[in-house]
């Protein structure tokens, strides 16, 4: 009668035993899919902050290339307003030196 109630232990260890290593195994597989997560948590992180920066960037070229286009555009004005002055001017001369 000894060796049933062996065996009967014996089974139950073994299968005590392997339950533990596919646990065990589960485990670890479950703790490296939250590292994977984890690492590509901290990529989205870093891809984002790195895309705000260019993007600040970018504003700031924006920016630059506005206020050189508007100077530019009031430097020409300015000019022909300055045209326009100086086309009068002759004009009127002209106006002057006709009557006299």
């Amino acid at each position: 009668m000894k060796y049933p109630t062996y065996a009967i232990v014996a089974i139950a260890a073994v299968l005590t035993i392997s339950c533990n290593k596919q646990k065990a195994a589960i485990d670890d597989n479950t703790d490296a899919t939250k590292e994977a997560i984890d690492t590509r948590k901290d990529a989205v992180d870093t891809r984002a902050e790195y895309a705000k920066e260019q993007t600040d960037v970018n504003a700031k070229i924006d920016k630059a290339r506005i206020e050189a286009n508007k100077d530019s555009a009031q430097a020409q004005l300015d000019a022909d307003k300055k045209k326009a002055d100086a086309e009068a001017d002759a004009a009127k001369a002209k106006v002057d030196a006709e009557n006299r």
